[in-house]
C-alpha cells in the first residue's frame, strides 16, 4: 500500500509539472515566444510562484524562484540609501502583470542598472541590477506572503564593484535560466 501511494503522489506531481508546463508554454506561445514544453518544464522545477508589488499596488508582478531565497545586502551608494536588498533572477522568469506606465527608472554612473520605481509610492519592488543586466533583483520585502519558506543573506561589497563582482563566484549566473 506504501508503495502504491508513493507512486501515485510522483505520478500527481509530475502530472502537474507537464499541465504548468503546457499553460506556460501556450502563455509564451500567444506573446509570440518560440519555447518549447521541454525547457519549460526544466527551468521551472523546483521553483515557485511568488507574487508581490508596490505599496500603493499600482504595480504588480510575478517572479519564479526558489521558495529558499539568497539575497543580498549591497554597500554601495544607491543600495544603502534605499535599503535595497534583492535577489536575482533570469528575466524569463519575471513577469510584470500591472503597472508598466507607472514604472520610472532612475540611473546614475554607468547607466547600466536600471532602478525602477512607482511613482505613486516609491517603492521600488524590483529593478535591472548592474551585475545582472539579463535578470532582475527582486526586493523580498515587496513579496506577497506564504511563498518564501527562508531567506539567507550575503553582505556584497558594492564599494568595490568591480572587484567584488569579479571575485564573486555565482552572482553573474544567477540571471541564467
Amino acid at each position: 500500500v506504501d508503495t502504491y501511494s508513493g507512486v501515485l503522489q510522483l505520478l500527481k506531481a509530475e502530472l502537474n509539472n507537464v499541465v504548468y508546463s503546457f499553460t506556460v508554454f501556450l502563455a509564451k506561445k500567444k506573446s509570440s515566444q518560440n519555447l518549447s514544453v521541454v525547457s519549460l518544464s526544466s527551468e521551472y522545477r523546483g521553483l515557485v510562484k511568488h507574487t508581490g508589488g508596490c505599496h500603493c499596488g499600482a504595480i504588480r508582478f510575478e517572479v519564479w524562484a526558489s521558495a529558499d531565497l539568497h539575497v543580498f545586502n549591497c554597500n554601495c551608494s544607491i543600495c544603502t540609501k534605499k535599503q535595497n536588498r534583492h535577489f536575482i533572477v533570469p528575466a524569463s522568469r519575471f513577469k510584470l502583470l500591472k503597472g508598466a506606465d507607472n514604472l520610472t527608472t532612475y540611473t546614475f554612473n554607468t547607466h547600466r542598472a536600471q532602478h525602477t520605481f512607482c511613482k505613486t509610492c516609491g517603492v521600488q519592488s524590483f529593478y535591472t541590477p548592474r551585475s545582472n543586466p539579463d535578470g532582475y533583483g527582486i526586493a523580498p520585502h515587496c513579496l506577497d506572503d506564504g511563498t518564501v519558506q527562508t531567506i539567507v543573506t550575503e553582505d556584497i561589497n558594492g564599494k568595490e564593484w568591480e572587484k567584488a563582482v569579479k571575485e564573486h563566484k555565482t552572482i553573474r549566473d544567477m540571471s541564467k535560466p
